[in-house]
């Protein structure tokens, strides 16, 4: 990772340029994407209170315990989809206009430093103690760069409607995919917890060593390799809606997207009657309803911000540009300094709070604190017109 200003000629991010490096650009993008960041942050801490300080907190803010649908769980998949999107925003040729030896050379340099960054986060305790368990191959940043990875190299070298067609081979065969018998001979049932062909995989290739993030018998990761596959297609969704939004600067794209997006979401809720709604494994289902409302989420911010000018100056939507500005270094610096929601520092001011509010509002005080300090630190490097080039 690297520091590079605002206006040098490198771009800011392994995912997007730096807000002043291109212009014109939609600044819903930027404003989104920092939201998103925002609520992995969020969600992370809230799981923070929850296992570490025993705290009763908000249910929707901690992930389903498999098939279902929370806040917590849509907030990744969002930043994945606007990886998608930043692909031609940040390209600004039409895809599968060829591949060079020099852009597959960039893709390649950026997929294995995010990779090797990920892995290093996911094994952060275990390279300070190699007794404290097994280390971990995979997690958010490994997903992040093999769906970055993918998806560039299938922009550069595919049209439109080829990755159309890949997108939708992916999430029609992933479907009787998860439903084959289990490597391991555990009883298929899609509705019960690792009791799948996916997760079983997982169990096959890393369980043996303790090496899933879902440890024993039921085990898998749920950023395991076979999942990878339908997140690949949820990259693909958003350098669709890149392109599109490309091909129209300068109009108005709410109603379009906001169609787009209740149909994606309808399309995922109808499917899961079949396929259930699952994050662990990435069902297709949960692909289209988080894809259609993070669209939907795209489509309102871009009323409210796009073509007005300094309209994302303002509060509160400068909170989130200053996270979206240095998306992967905000994650990172959040997976570094988790543990300063332990400190009595925060956990002081947790219980007062109990005294004066429900306990679920009192455990996101500590949260909010912390994520306080994260937003001052990226506002001030915004301010500074510094950007993270990973």
């Amino acid at each position: 990772m690297a520091f590079v200003r605002a206006g040098c000629t490198m771009a800011a991010m392994a995912i997007d340029p730096a807000p002043a490096a291109r212009a014109p650009r939609l600044v819903s993008l930027d404003v989104l994407r920092g939201l998103t960041v925002m609520g992995m942050i969020l969600v992370n801490a809230t799981a923070g209170m929850f296992y570490g300080a025993k705290a009763s907190v908000f249910p929707l803010l901690l992930h389903a315990s498999w098939d279902g649908l929370t806040i917590a769980d849509a907030v990744f998949p969002a930043f994945l989809m606007m990886v998608g999107v930043a692909i031609p925003m940040a390209a600004r040729v039409p895809g599968g206009s060829g591949l060079d030896r020099g852009t597959a050379r960039r893709i390649g340099g950026r997929t294995v430093r995010l990779f090797v960054i990920g892995m290093l986060l996911s094994n952060f305790y275990w390279l300070m103690d190699f007794d404290s368990g097994a280390w971990r191959l995979w997690g958010v940043l490994q997903r992040i760069a093999l769906v970055y990875g993918a998806c560039a190299l299938l922009f550069w070298t595919c049209k439109p409607r080829v990755r159309l067609a890949i997108l939708v081979a992916i999430l029609l065969l992933y479907w009787p995919i998860a439903l084959l018998p289990a490597l391991d001979g555990l009883p298929n049932d899609i509705l019960l917890r690792g009791h799948n062909f996916v997760a079983s995989v997982d169990r096959v290739l890393l369980g043996a060593g303790g090496h899933n993030y879902v440890q024993g018998p039921e085990g898998y990761d749920p950023e395991g390799l076979l999942g990878t596959l339908p997140a690949v297609a949820h990259g693909l969704i958003g350098v669709a809606i890149g392109e599109w939004l490309l091909a129209r600067r300068g109009t108005r794209a709410t109603l379009p997207l906001l169609v787009a997006g209740a149909g994606m979401a309808a399309a995922g809720l109808a499917w899961s009657a079949a396929f259930p709604i699952i994050k662990d494994i990435w069902s297709s289902s949960f692909v289209l309803v988080t894809c259609g409302l993070t669209t939907i989420a795209l489509a309102l911010l871009h009323a409210l911000l796009d073509h007005r000018a300094g309209a994302a100056e303002r509060w509160p939507w400068r909170i989130a540009l200053a996270f979206g500005s240095n998306a992967i270094a905000a994650y990172v610096l959040h997976m570094v300094t988790g543990g300063l929601l332990n400190w009595d520092l925060l956990l002081a001011p947790y219980g007062v709070a109990l005294g004066l509010v429900p306990p679920m509002v009192a455990a996101l005080v500590p949260v909010l604190l912390y994520m306080a300090l994260l937003w001052a630190t990226m506002a001030w490097l915004r301010r500074q017109g510094w950007f993270v080039k990973v």
